[in-house]
């Protein structure tokens, strides 16, 4: 069974609705007819004004498009101003300091300071003899170490052969060189342990060397 009565109720609301909102808009409470008819003849204006212009937007974006290039290649001073910089004056600190700045970018770069040697790290007092790239002395490869150096083609005395020091530390035997230092960058035979041969480029330089006794200090 419907209920006629209560859609009969809702009829009437929707209807006393509709006619209090006719009434507003007749008698223009609140200015609500004069406002809406302003606001829509209003909009009508500006789409017929408009009207031109859409129809040469293309032509128009174009056109912008070509003076602000042109405005950035002719005044490109004026286009790149920066406003609120424009007036600003310097100071004499700021200018001293933009100044000094551009003296510096041409000055030489300095020198890093050179850090002393360390203290050795420890001493020995072994015998050393020389050799020399004789594969009589070393092997079928005469002129690469066992770390892989061609001491031949580098030609630099400050190469020793030593087996109780890792390859590539640094050692001095100040007795018999000074401040030169070494690398360890060969081995000797397995039966000398303690004991270190210094590479020379000539053999008669290592024949008069001899056999020496000497402090060598390992850095």
């Amino acid at each position: 069974m419907r209920n006629t009565h209560s859609r009969s109720r809702g009829h009437k609301a929707k209807g006393t609705w509709v006619a209090k909102l006719k009434s507003h808009w007749e008698e223009d409470i609140l200015f609500v007819r004069t406002a809406t008819v302003f606001c829509y003849s209003l909009w009508v204006r500006c789409e017929q004004a408009s009207k031109p212009l859409r129809k040469r937007a293309a032509n128009l974006s174009a056109a912008a498009f070509v003076g602000v290039v042109a405005i950035y290649t002719l005044f490109p001073t004026i286009a790149n101003a920066d406003i609120e910089l424009e007036h600003l004056t310097l100071d004499s600190q700021t200018v001293s300091l933009i100044i000094a700045s551009m003296q510096n970018e041409t000055e030489a770069y300095g020198r890093l300071p050179e850090a002393d040697d360390a203290a050795p790290r420890r001493a020995f007092t072994i015998p050393l003899t020389a050799y020399t790239s004789d594969p009589a002395q070393t092997d079928d490869t005469p002129c690469i170490t066992a770390s892989g150096l061609d001491v031949c083609e580098r030609a630099v005395e400050n190469v020793v052969a030593a087996n109780f020091l890792p390859l590539g530390t640094r050692v001095r035997i100040p007795e018999l060189y000074g401040d030169r230092v070494f690398y360890v960058e060969d081995r000797m035979n397995e039966r000398y342990y303690y004991k270190m041969d210094v590479w020379m480029e000539d053999l008669a330089d290592a024949k008069t060397f001899g056999v020496k006794y000497a402090t060598v200090e390992v850095f």
